[in-house]
C-alpha cells in the first residue's frame, strides 16, 4: 500500500519561496507518474507539476519558470520548490501518484490527475500580497 505525506506548507509573502516535500512509502517506482496538485477555495483541483518514470516533467503554465518538481528515490521524497510565489498560488497542495501511464502516439504519458490512485492529506500554502 502506497502512503504519501506532505510537509513544508505555511505562510509567505509575495515573491518569497517555499519548498514542499512528500514522503513516499510502499511504492516500487515502476511505470509511474507523480505530481503535485493544488486546490484553491471554490476552485477545482489543478495539476501544478508532474514527473514520470522516464524523468520527464511538465508544469502548469502559471508556474513555469517558478516551480521545480524533483524526485529523490533514495530518500523516497517528491519535492516541489516554489519561487517567486504569488497570492494566486494560495491553495492546498497535494502530492499524488499514479501507478500507470497512458500509451498513445508511440509514447507513454501521465494521465489526468483525476485518475491518480494515491493521494496525500494535503498541506496549506498561503501567499500574502
Amino acid at each position: 500500500q502506497v502512503q504519501l505525506a506532505e510537509s513544508g506548507g505555511g505562510s509567505v509573502q509575495s515573491g518569497g519561496s517555499m519548498r514542499l516535500s512528500c514522503s513516499i512509502s510502499g511504492h516500487k517506482y515502476s511505470n509511474y507518474c507523480m505530481g503535485w496538485i493544488r486546490q484553491a477555495p471554490g476552485k477545482e483541483r489543478e495539476r501544478v507539476a508532474n514527473i514520470d518514470s522516464d524523468g520527464s516533467t511538465t508544469y502548469h503554465d502559471s508556474v513555469k519558470g517558478r516551480f521545480r518538481i524533483s524526485l529523490d528515490k533514495d530518500k523516497n521524497t517528491l519535492d516541489l520548490q516554489m519561487n517567486n510565489l504569488k497570492p494566486e498560488d494560495t491553495a492546498t497542495y497535494y502530492c499524488a501518484v499514479d501507478d500507470t501511464r497512458a500509451y498513445y502516439s508511440g509514447g507513454y504519458y501521465c494521465r489526468s490527475h483525476w485518475l491518480f490512485r494515491y493521494w496525500g492529506q494535503g498541506t496549506q500554502v498561503s501567499v500574502s500580497s
